[in-house]
């Protein structure tokens, strides 16, 4: 199996476990019913990061199905990797935004990437499966990723969907692209 080196791996591939444990606290008046439970289907409002590290306690190898969208890092996004790593030269770094000119803006996605996948496995129950949207430019160094953190193995497939072209009606049997 081939490795995925990225900068800035060595400060984040551990970094889900430094990250502190915040207790969930159900709140009544953002509740759809008068019962409030933790056991119930939860939106969770904060940083993802520490949201998936609450989730652990209750939830760890128990969800069958995840889905994600995470930022498909086009450069036009204008995000700040904020994860507190334990590095002063890697806060620098990951602390300014990240657009089009970012030559690192790949390595600061992964790393952004990295921890909540980690976490994300923890909550996977064994044959439980996760579904992440992306586009293309970020899809190759995900593949990657997700086969260091999961196991090239555990690759079930890959679906890919053709984004269709919208057309307009110019005029009688006439279209155009848009």
């Amino acid at each position: 199996m081939a490795t995925l080196n990225f900068k800035g791996k060595t400060f984040v591939q551990n970094h889900h476990l430094s990250v502190k444990y915040h207790q969930l606290i159900p709140k009544k008046d953002k509740s759809l019913t008068d019962k409030v439970s933790l056991n119930d289907n939860l939106v969770i409002h904060g940083d993802n990061l520490v949201a998936l590290k609450a989730l652990l306690p209750t939830y760890a190898g128990k969800i069958k199905c995840i889905y994600i969208d995470p930022p498909y890092n086009t450069g036009n996004e204008k995000w700040v990797y904020n994860d507190n790593v334990n590095s002063p030269m890697m806060q620098e770094w990951l602390g300014k935004v990240v657009d089009k000119e970012d030559f690192t803006r790949h390595d600061k996605w992964l790393c952004m990437m990295m921890p909540r996948l980690k976490l994300l496995k923890e909550l996977l129950h064994n044959d439980g499966i996760i579904f992440i949207s992306i586009d293309d430019n970020e899809f190759s160094n995900l593949i990657s990723l997700c086969d260091d953190v999961f196991g090239e193995t555990n690759r079930f497939g890959i679906i890919i969907i053709k984004k269709q072209s919208k057309r307009k009606k110019v005029g009688h049997r006439v279209s155009s692209r848009t």
